[in-house]
């Protein structure tokens, strides 16, 4: 949070992305490159831009027949509700990930992905540390099927980060485990989902076992108005907590900025490996026409112990409130705004820091201009 001595600020990123598809027969192909630079942001003949143009997606499918397909190269691995793997899109450079993924798909209702990767810093022939804040290599299992009026989704994830020993300066791999299901239902006028995942394994050099739970009921009221309430657990570390070993869950390659408040104190960035989250809330949804408008209230409180010197803390952190409107001005042209306030505890300022006696708040207005320019078919 901000603290006395610290002013709020203002800012404007642009992202500029062009996209390249192909399909002929069986094999389709894409290529997406994109430039991210906020205002002002201009390189020097003694700098350099890091924001340069870079490659997002860059793939090939071959779909041999109807029920398999193979995809290679640079794409998006987005799941669910996309909560452990997403396309992370509200950030400006997204995420994608170099991997190769099978699908197989026996029937219309159901449908087999396995995917996996492996990361190097550079071409070389011998074996040298991979220092980057990413997977050494990765495998992946997500089954989903439909029923008549619902959905499940089963995820084994499995991800080894690179770890660097102390005594000896050796790095060794180690493997952590996320496993778990999504359930989406619909109902009449009611409709939901349902979440669980574990951790298991290592990561850091600690025995990681780790939970998340979430729960989401949505109720049509009429055609314009749609009200909600929801709930996330995240385990976490008691502060003192001396096993060494590893209970907060982390969310890894989810869209996390779409969970626990649009203010992003939580899992953007931040607050992995500490004392977790139990978040509580409620949506009221308005939408009519080309325009809509939420409000979500959020109460937080943290799942492990916080410490106040050696005495321990109230686990409430805060209670959050969002409002989002979009307004679609063109078919091409979208207008979204949003303003968000945090009421932060004393707890909050032990775990973050700043002074919640102060304005905590943010506000943004997004423009999105996303023409098709040229397309073209062969008959």
């Amino acid at each position: 949070m901000l603290s006395d001595d610290q002013n709020s600020t203002s800012l404007v990123s642009q992202r500029s992305r062009i996209n390249f598809g192909f399909k002929q027969e069986q094999i389709e192909l894409k290529l997406s490159l994109q430039n991210i630079r906020v205002w002002g942001d201009v390189p020097t003949l003694t700098s350099t831009d890091q924001n340069n143009v870079m490659v997002y997606e860059a793939y090939g499918i071959y779909r041999m027949n109807d029920k398999w397909s193979f995809k290679l190269g640079r794409q998006r691995l987005s799941y669910d509700n996309q909560r452990i793997l997403g396309a992370v899109d509200w950030a400006q450079q997204g995420r994608s990930h170099d991997a190769f993924l099978t699908t197989f798909k026996p029937n219309e209702k159901s449908r087999l992905d396995f995917a996996l990767s492996v990361s190097s810093e550079a071409e070389v022939v011998v074996e040298t540390p991979y220092t980057l804040n990413n997977f050494k290599n990765m495998q992946l299992l997500w089954y989903h099927t439909d029923f008549t009026s619902s959905q499940l989704s089963l995820l084994a994830l499995n991800t080894g980060f690179e770890f660097e020993e102390n005594t000896s300066g050796d790095r060794t791999t180690q493997y952590m485990q996320t496993v778990g299901g999504f359930y989406k239902f619909k109902y009449d006028l009611w409709y939901g989902d349902l979440g669980a995942y574990g951790q298991f394994g290592e990561r850091n050099d600690a025995d990681v076992s780790a939970f998340n739970f979430c729960a989401n009921i949505y109720w049509n009221i009429t055609n314009t108005w749609i009200a909600g309430l929801g709930g996330e657990y995240l385990s976490g570390n008691d502060m003192d907590d001396t096993s060494g070993d590893n209970n907060a869950f982390n969310p890894l390659f989810g869209t996390n900025h779409a969970f626990n408040g649009f203010m992003d104190y939580f899992y953007v960035g931040n607050h992995i490996n500490s004392v977790g989250l139990t978040d509580v809330y409620a949506k009221i949804f308005y939408k009519r026409d080309r325009f809509d408008i939420s409000v979500q209230p959020h109460l937080f409180w943290s799942a492990g112990t916080i410490l106040d010197g050696v005495s321990e803390a109230d686990n409430y952190l805060g209670t959050e409130v969002d409002l989002v409107a979009n307004y679609k001005v063109h078919k091409n042209i979208g207008l979204a705004l949003g303003y968000s306030q945090m009421f932060g505890s004393d707890s909050m300022e032990l775990l973050k820091g700043g002074d919640s006696g102060n304005t905590q708040n943010w506000a943004w207005i997004s423009v999105n201009f996303n023409p098709t320019i040229f397309n073209t078919a062969k008959n």
